[in-house]
């Protein structure tokens, strides 16, 4: 007997009559995790450039600017990369169409969120000091 964990795990008409399908939407999801990375890393390396740049500026208030502003750059491109996993993650899931897979999406997709609405409050209340600050200047 097939156990509830593995149920409708690649025993379903879409992989027995579409593989090639199956096959050209994994190789999608892979790029789209690919691509992912590379926006985390393009937001990586402008963050770190950014704060070097921040960090020559002799005024401490320029200085705490220039970071806030990297900070919410960085921010931006983590949520991208963020959104993008869960469309990869979703592609899988739907292939896959296993319990498991289905509950281990569930929980990313959660987990995922918190850390884009906790982020995107830290941006907010960045943008908001910069604000602040911009309008003592």
């Amino acid at each position: 007997m097939e156990s509830v964990w593995n149920f409708g795990a690649e025993d379903g008409v879409l992989h027995h009559h579409f593989a090639w399908l199956v096959e050209g939407l994994d190789w999608t999801a892979a790029i789209i995790d690919l691509g992912a990375i590379a926006l985390l890393l393009i937001g990586a390396l402008r963050f770190i450039s950014g704060v070097a740049w921040a960090e020559t500026r002799r005024d401490n208030a320029a200085r705490v600017q220039g970071m806030n502003r990297e900070r919410i750059e960085l921010g931006r491109y983590i949520l991208a990369g963020l959104e993008l996993f869960i469309v990869s993650d979703i592609i899988h899931t739907a292939l896959s169409l296993a319990m498991a897979d289905l509950l281990f999406l569930g929980l990313l997709v959660v987990i995922r969120s918190l850390i884009s609405y906790f982020l995107d409050r830290e941006l907010e209340q960045l943008k908001h000091e910069l604000h602040e600050h911009e309008g003592r200047g």
